[in-house]
């Protein structure tokens, strides 16, 4: 089995969710293995828009598994929001999304201890979304 994987090697918006939409078509799974939902990728088809924060874009390729590996963060209460959204609009997640056993949650816990973080370090701080994926 072939595999190729697709990194960002900056901090923001690479553009690396485009390019997955652009490759999708030639692989049978698509997985995302990393990050956190701090960031949303927007698609726009027939004039309707979606925002992925988790799931990855391949499940508008019909046909296509989709995996959410265990290096991702999910924020279960955002991760709901997409899936409703995603399933009203006709786009069925069953039999096509798969959800690693090791993924990370993120818990009310976590947001409070990164914000925390934050404003320990003052002027010193790194400037995070404070929606606890780092101390996730």
């Amino acid at each position: 089995m072939k595999v190729d994987t697709l990194l960002g090697l900056q901090w923001g918006d690479e553009g690396k969710g485009k390019v997955v939409d652009v490759l999708t078509p030639s692989y049978d799974i698509i997985a995302r293995f990393q990050g956190g939902p701090n960031a949303g990728h927007t698609l726009e088809f027939e004039g309707q828009k979606y925002v992925l924060r988790s799931i990855p874009s391949g499940i508008f390729q019909g046909g296509k598994i989709n995996i959410i590996s265990n290096g991702v963060v999910i924020d279960p209460a955002l991760f709901k929001e997409e899936v409703e959204a995603l399933e009203a609009s006709g786009h069925p997640l069953t039999d096509r999304l798969y959800i690693s056993k090791k993924a990370h949650l993120i818990l009310p816990t976590h947001r409070l201890l990164d914000q925390a973080y934050e404003t320990k370090k003052g002027e010193g701080k790194i400037g995070t979304t404070g929606k606890g994926i780092g101390p996730t």
